[in-house]
């Protein structure tokens, strides 16, 4: 672990969830002063009792009136909570500074960070590198939105061993030394604008992911997304672009037939399992991280030839009678569930709805042809049933289960169909989480 900065300094750490309860645990055993304060109820909550043990105090059932009298150093934030936030917003007003614990896991990490984010495909890119380093022996250790939570890592990080973490914006919006050795933004769409407040401000937030890099650092981007090009010159990392037009003299590029290094062929593509073109971009940017890493091309080839996908997206589940079943519940907005539609030459089966924000599906409308069926689920199931019909999708219905969903799919589909769970909508209307959706959908399989 880096030399302690922490000593002594008086620290709130708001909201209660994993990063907070490590990073308190952290910052405690680092001799700071550490407060903890959630908004939510207690009701026996393990997590404080056992900071509480450890002379941790903790605060929890509401933001004190008074809070920041304490006249705190600085303030970590659980990444979900905005800025609009009452005890947030005072302490901008006193200028304290306001992290999330991502910074935290930086300044005392001794191990070098590959830093992912983009509105879609960090998840995959991530664990794709992940298991090419591992195969390769640099003992990676993942971090962040996938696996533990990054200050946890960090704390038991050496120099001999490389974080793979992936970065929200919410993360990102929070840090002021934190700096990659690797920066990879696989894309930008807009997201998060209820938490942002638009979309010019959620790619400020990514771009801060490179704004301290220096000249000995890399940042990989997608240089075939024109809405990214005006956030790549706010760092003075080295540029590594990845494009899938063609061969390209600089960073990895791909054509039909092979994945190109400096313009020189790399591998061909015919070795790769992972479905679609946006895992392709996915793909160049995990490989061009492991190469900056020098990673074995064996390792690399390897893992291109065996994974076949992340849980939850685009997750091959089960073939049954010649039909095949894929979850893509971590699809949660159109563009995601245009990149999965992408993906099949043969028809699908569709399973979509959720949470309803009222966003448009129009964006779909282009891939609507090869779908000759839609069980919808959720607060937008009439929505998209209204939608299909417009499209001409022969068959499109609204159920009330997902179990039913499967089991209607099942029943409409024909030897050859691909079966294809992918929302394009949050899940919080019926599940806590995508996962819970996803993992429901796979229940749902195995009672066929």
């Amino acid at each position: 672990m880096k030399p302690n900065r922490f000593n002594g300094q008086r620290v709130l750490v708001l909201g209660l969830a994993k990063s907070g309860f490590a990073a308190a645990e952290l910052l405690h055993s680092l001799g700071a002063v550490v407060l903890v304060n959630d908004a939510s109820p207690e009701d026996g909550n393990e997590d404080a009792l056992i900071l509480r043990s450890k002379g941790v105090e903790v605060i929890c059932g509401s933001h004190p009136q008074d809070l920041l009298d304490r006249e705190f150093d600085l303030i970590i934030k659980n990444p979900g909570i905005p800025y609009h936030n009452n005890v947030l917003q005072q302490a901008l007003q006193q200028n304290i500074p306001i992290w999330t614990e991502i910074e935290l896991a930086y300044l005392v990490s001794e191990a070098p960070i590959v830093a992912i984010t983009g509105s879609n495909g960090k998840t995959t890119t991530t664990t794709l590198l992940y298991h090419m380093l591992n195969i390769g022996g640099k003992n990676p250790l993942i971090a962040g939105n996938i696996g533990t939570v990054a200050s946890s890592v960090a704390e038991q990080a050496t120099e001999n061993d490389v974080i793979v973490m992936e970065v929200s914006s919410f993360q990102l919006a929070g840090i002021e030394n934190f700096r990659p050795k690797i920066a990879v933004w696989t894309n930008l769409y807009d997201a998060h604008i209820d938490y942002h407040g638009s979309a010019e401000e959620y790619a400020k937030a990514k771009a801060k992911i490179i704004m301290n890099q220096e000249s000995d650092d890399f940042f990989i981007y997608n240089a075939d997304q024109a809405e990214l090009q005006p956030y790549i010159g706010h760092g003075r990392g080295e540029r590594v672009p990845f494009s899938l037009n063609g061969k390209k003299q600089e960073g990895i590029s791909a054509d039909d037939e092979l994945i190109y290094w400096q313009g020189e062929p790399f591998v061909k593509r015919s070795i790769i399992k992972l479905l679609g073109q946006h895992n392709l971009e996915n793909i160049l940017a995990a490989t061009a991280s492991a190469i900056l890493l020098n990673c074995d091309k064996e390792a690399i080839e390897n893992v291109l030839s065996s994974f076949t996908g992340v849980r939850h997206r685009m997750q091959f589940v089960k073939e049954l009678d010649n039909r095949t079943f894929f979850n893509d519940s971590k699809a949660t907005n159109t563009l995601a569930t245009k990149s999965a539609l992408s993906s099949f030459d043969e028809p699908v089966i569709l399973i979509a709805g959720g949470l309803d924000r009222g966003h448009s599906f129009e964006e779909l409308r282009p891939y609507m042809s090869q779908v000759k069926a839609l069980l919808t689920l959720g607060e937008t199931g009439n929505r998209l049933v209204e939608f299909a019909q417009s499209c001409g999708v022969p068959f499109a219905k609204k159920v009330t289960s997902m179990e039913e969903a499967v089991r209607a799919a099942y029943e409409v589909s024909k030897e050859g169909d691909q079966i294809l769970l992918s929302p394009a909508c949050a899940s919080w209307d019926q599940y806590k989480s995508f996962e819970s959706r996803g993992d429901a959908f796979i229940e749902a399989i195995m009672k066929l």
